[in-house]
């Protein structure tokens, strides 16, 4: 409840200022807007300078993942045989 009192008062005391030193406020407005644009440039450019860094590391750093099949098989295999030679050892153990 507090919050929302404070919230409806500072409001109130905005839109008085506003009327008040509405033509101080399109100044420091005319002041403000440009300084923004500038820095909102300067992010965007940056940004986008090291996205595009990015996407040249990936294209260099391609590489050959093409395995031979027979080699994949091997692999398999070898897999296929150290499982049951653990669970041999398992059953020992047991």
């Amino acid at each position: 409840m507090k919050t929302l009192i404070g919230g409806a008062v500072a409001a109130v005391l905005g839109i008085i200022g506003l009327s008040i030193w509405f033509s101080e406020f399109l100044q420091l407005l005319a002041g403000a807007v440009p300084i923004m644009l500038l820095l909102g440039g300067g992010l965007a450019i940056y940004l986008g300078f090291d996205e595009l860094k990015d996407s040249w590391k990936k294209e260099e750093t391609v590489v050959e993942t093409s395995f031979k099949t027979d080699e994949v098989d091997k692999y398999k295999k070898e897999i296929d045989e150290l499982k049951k030679e653990i669970e041999t050892l398992k059953t020992e153990k047991a």
